[in-house]
């Protein structure tokens, strides 16, 4: 009882991805009574699983690339932003490039302030101080890492339920093979 209770704590902490269930006894697993209609049912059910997974894989790979791109981007305007607050009290303006788009760079000189403007997304930019910026874009910054992280221990977690899937295919599908060739010998 205390490896199922496990078993459920793990399959709940990995954002609900259902665990599948390893078939050890094929000939136990084809007796219970969801599986006695045929093989090809159960593979097809099976297969069906396995696509759910690699759904869910492709879903999760397309969210850790975007959070790859992102937590440097957050990165660089919290360094800014500390820079910026370094240099608040200096009489002497800043002087820096910024990226206007993709190849185009423009010198600007920021003179010494207590305000930035952050763009938040969505068409929508909002001016904060300093201090403020810094503890958003470092509680942004957090969020994401501990995104990234979740989402790579999940992907871990579908992928061994994919391989899980896989081996219950091929079992089954062994099983039965085996099955067909015995009741061809018999007759």
């Amino acid at each position: 009882k205390m490896a199922s209770d496990k078993t459920q704590e793990v399959a709940k902490s990995r954002s609900d991805i259902p665990q599948a269930v390893f078939v050890e006894d094929v000939d136990a697993f084809m007796k219970q009574a969801e599986n006695q209609q045929s093989a090809t049912q159960v593979l097809k059910g099976l297969d069906e699983q396995h696509s759910k997974y690699k759904f869910m894989e492709y879903n999760l790979s397309t969210k850790k690339s975007r959070l790859k791109a992102q937590v440097p981007d957050i990165r660089t305007s919290l360094d800014i932003v500390k820079h910026m607050k370094t240099k608040q009290d200096s009489s002497e303006a800043l002087k820096t490039h910024f990226q206007l788009s993709d190849n185009l760079y423009v010198k600007a000189k920021v003179p010494p302030t207590d305000k930035v403007s952050l763009w938040l997304g969505a068409n929508v930019m909002l001016e904060y101080n300093l201090d403020d910026a810094e503890k958003l874009l470092q509680k942004n910054l957090d969020a994401a890492t501990s995104s990234l992280t979740q989402v790579d221990d999940d992907l871990s977690f579908i992928r061994d339920q994919t391989t899980t899937v896989e081996v219950n295919m091929a079992r089954v599908y062994n099983w039965d093979v085996k099955r067909r060739q015995a009741t061809q010998a018999a007759s």
